[in-house]
């Protein structure tokens, strides 16, 4: 397989990924609601998909270290498709916990093993050069921010537009999931792994969980990129945490601020695609994947910026401004995306790829969670400005310390072996 060939697979993987949770996250919550589910129940059904993610991550990713990329993209596919096909059709409280627990399985399962697998197919391939990794990584941060987008707008649209149930929706996601699944046993070869068998994977998965986390903290330029992640997400959980209320009361009412920030949030998933893309030109240009993350990371600390300086700004120019800004952040973080998995990539082996990917993942969520519940009683304790000019910050000290970092030597492409 070429590497540009691996390239088009990974962003299609990638596009099928995302593209249920963009068709079913506009309807979720009114869809739980239709079905008699009471909003603390709700609450309850969200933080029991959390907690499976924060459970099953950095096993699911060591599993994939040990048994292959494809079995567990397979499996994240099935496990999708089950809660969605739950969630579209159940009535029963128990049947839709079901499903949440499974959607957050099928993510956690998900969440590393198609990056790992494309930078697997492109570095067994002496003469990919960095930027084209960078480039690659950029295509499938980009097919996956389309699919957002194109899923969130189509979400919103189907129901109200054709006059359908809530539900369809959701069951078109889950018919994307099943076209994911075929897509992946048929156009995702790999090499094979050796022959697992239960006393394997239970002395390889803590093995390769252990190495992942030893390397995380071991590594200076990881430890950089783990925390430039952790403020990538912390700002963005302000962002989401407050914007949809800062909405509501610039434009005057509730349902017109939902209507504001439902638009301003689709087409921020597109600006991060034209981020990605332009992410992949930057490459070309620079040839240096911390140029390019230096060029994102002033792109979208000076956007947080402007943010905090909208504030001040009320009724339509302060929704315009806020609006500006929002999508100039995501125009920012899409540049970064790349280029940062590009320099993660160098200093990660084959046996423990998806493994650190998981712990990306992982402190991310967290990061994301610390960074909301702090970010957001700063706010009523002060203002939103004072929320965002310090999300600003948490982006750019981790972010200057990560393009000014030495790089450590390459580490080596090897397969596990158990």
């Amino acid at each position: 397989m070429t590497a540009s060939g691996a390239a088009r697979r990974f962003a299609l993987i990638s596009f099928l990924s995302w593209l249920p949770t963009g068709l079913f996250i506009p309807v979720l919550v009114l869809l739980l609601l239709d079905k008699g589910v009471s909003l603390t129940a709700v609450a309850a059904l969200g933080v029991a998909y959390s907690v499976a993610i924060m459970v099953l991550e950095l096993p699911t990713g060591g599993l994939a270290d040990v048994v292959g990329r494809r079995p567990m993209i397979v499996a994240s596919a099935a496990a999708s498709l089950i809660a969605l096909l739950l969630l579209g059709l159940a009535e029963s409280i128990l049947l839709l916990v079901a499903s949440s627990i499974l959607r957050g399985i099928g993510r956690a399962l998900g969440s590393g093993p198609v990056e790992a697998w494309y930078v697997d197919t492109v570095q067994a391939r002496s003469e990919v050069s960095d930027a084209e990794l960078s480039r690659g990584l950029s295509f499938g941060l980009m097919a996956s921010s389309v699919a957002l987008a194109v899923g969130t707008v189509a979400g919103a649209l189907i129901p109200f537009a054709l006059h359908t149930s809530l539900a369809v929706p959701v069951l078109i996601a889950a018919a994307c999931d099943a076209v994911r699944l075929v897509v992946t046993i048929f156009a995702m070869p790999e090499p094979k792994y050796a022959p697992a068998t239960l006393r394997s994977v239970l002395r390889g998965v803590p093995a390769a969980i252990a190495t992942g986390l030893s390397l995380g903290v071991r590594n200076a330029l990881l430890i950089r990129i783990l925390s430039t992640g952790a403020g990538m997400v912390a700002a963005l959980a302000v962002i989401e945490l407050l914007t949809p209320a800062w909405m509501g009361e610039l434009a005057g009412s509730p349902d017109r601020g939902v209507l504001a920030y439902g638009i301003v949030a689709a087409v921020g998933f597109a600006a991060d695609a034209v981020g990605s893309g332009l992410s992949m030109r930057l490459t070309r240009r620079l040839d240096s994947a911390r140029a390019v993350c230096l060029v994102g990371f002033a792109v979208s600390v000076f956007s947080l910026a402007c943010l905090a300086g909208a504030t001040a700004v009320d009724g339509l120019g302060g929704i315009l401004a806020a609006g500006g800004a929002y999508l100039l952040m995501f125009v920012g973080l899409g540049i970064v995306g790349g280029p940062m998995g590009q320099l993660l990539h160098s200093q990660v082996a084959s046996a423990e790829r998806a493994t650190v990917l998981s712990v990306q993942s992982l402190i991310g969520y967290l990061g994301g969670a610390v960074g909301a519940v702090a970010l957001g009683q700063l706010a009523v304790a002060t203002s939103m400005a004072a929320a965002f000019g310090v999300a600003a910050v948490l982006l750019a000290i981790p972010g200057w310390l990560l393009v000014t970092a030495a790089t450590p030597a390459r580490a080596e492409s090897r397969q596990v072996e158990v």
